[in-house]
């Protein structure tokens, strides 16, 4: 495994769908107020080294009818959310830090994320969140095919399982960035 070596300037930490009603849900194999705390440390380092924060939160409209909707055979949950379901966690995050609201799984598609990396000189993402092979992944492969250096805090992130965690962090993660620890990246930031 090589060094983490960052350049706190062009990276940015992108939390992914820590808001009420998904931390609310059972995930594996760390549970959601651990990756809620870690993603709180993280996102600190990351201010203090003079980094961006990005938080991602996925929402819709009242009509539901920016939702996606496509034949499939394992439907996620629909319905009407309750009122506070899309409110972004307080822990994480802070005034001036930027706020990416989507519609799918992935951050990149019809959003303005990639525009405001690239005019920040982002080159680095720092991925955590939930879900680890929904939203975390998505976000991420789009990423990598953008040319962004990708590294996946993980054990800030967990998964609907922890098989599914353990799959996408052994089998996917590595082909298109490097996997760490929350402990390592704090290194690599000073913290």
């Amino acid at each position: 495994m090589t060094t983490l070596d960052l350049d706190p300037k062009a990276t940015a930490l992108v939390v992914i769908d820590l808001q009420r009603g998904i931390v609310a849900r059972d995930v594996a194999p760390h549970v959601s107020r651990d990756v809620v705390a870690r993603s709180a440390r993280l996102a600190e380092a990351v201010h203090r080294a003079g980094g961006r924060v990005v938080l991602v939160r996925v929402a819709y409209a009242a009509d539901e009818g920016d939702r996606l909707r496509v034949p499939v055979d394992a439907a996620m949950p629909g319905g009407p959310m309750p009122p506070d379901w899309a409110d972004l966690v307080p822990e994480v995050g802070r005034d001036g830090d930027l706020v990416i609201t989507k519609h799918q799984w992935g951050a990149f598609y019809g959003t303005e994320l990639e525009l405001q990396l690239r005019r920040r000189g982002i080159t680095t993402l720092l991925m955590c969140g939930i879900s680890t092979n929904f939203g975390v992944e998505s976000t991420a492969r789009d990423g990598w095919e953008r040319g962004f250096r990708i590294i996946f805090v993980e054990d800030a992130m967990a998964g609907m399982s922890g098989e599914a965690h353990t799959f996408a962090v052994t089998t996917i993660f590595p082909r298109i960035g490097r996997v760490r620890s929350s402990a390592e990246v704090l290194g690599a930031l000073g913290a």
